[in-house]
């Protein structure tokens, strides 16, 4: 409950780097997300070429951490692995891969922001251009990850008028 009590949106990073073993587990977290069917759709692109940061920065108007932050896992679907054709459970399924990695990256002392890419078609047709995705792939996500060089204090979001039983 403290990662995910204490997890919040970071937009700003300090320089440090991101070794390649918690990069490791962030995506291994994502891998490890349920999906409909065991059909795992998910792909991850890792990008930290500043080029490309900058490039997602002019398609997504809300990815300025991209700025500070040394990394972005991008979650994407492959569209071939539905066996649910028309139901479009790959949203959920990269929806719980992200949240995975966000939980995992506030566990290692990472602060991370979970960009929305999917529906918005002038954010999934840059994305896919800046990172050459095949036809058959939709980026879902995008999530800034770095050291944080900003704190934020937990919120209580727990409100019991959102609690309904058994009808609303």
């Amino acid at each position: 409950m403290d990662s995910i009590k204490n997890r919040r949106s970071i937009r700003k990073y300090t320089n440090q780097e991101v070794s390649e073993e918690t990069l490791h587990e962030l995506l291994e977290a994502g891998m490890c997300a349920p999906s409909a069917g065991n059909e795992r759709p998910w792909h991850f692109v890792v990008v930290e070429e500043r080029s490309q940061l900058e490039e997602i920065m002019k398609v997504h108007q809300y990815s300025r951490m991209l700025n500070e932050a040394p990394l972005a896992i991008v979650v994407c679907s492959d569209l071939t692995t539905d066996k649910y054709p028309g139901n479009n459970y790959w949203i959920q399924d990269c929806s719980a891969a992200t949240e995975n990695i966000l939980l995992a990256a506030q566990e290692k002392g990472l602060g991370t922001c979970w960009l929305g890419v999917y529906p918005v078609q002038v954010r999934v047709e840059g994305l896919k251009k800046i990172l050459n995705l095949p036809e058959n792939v939709v980026p879902v996500s995008a999530i800034a990850v770095g050291y944080p060089a900003e704190s934020k204090e937990p919120i209580d979001r727990y409100d019991e008028m959102r609690v309904h039983r058994n009808r609303w």
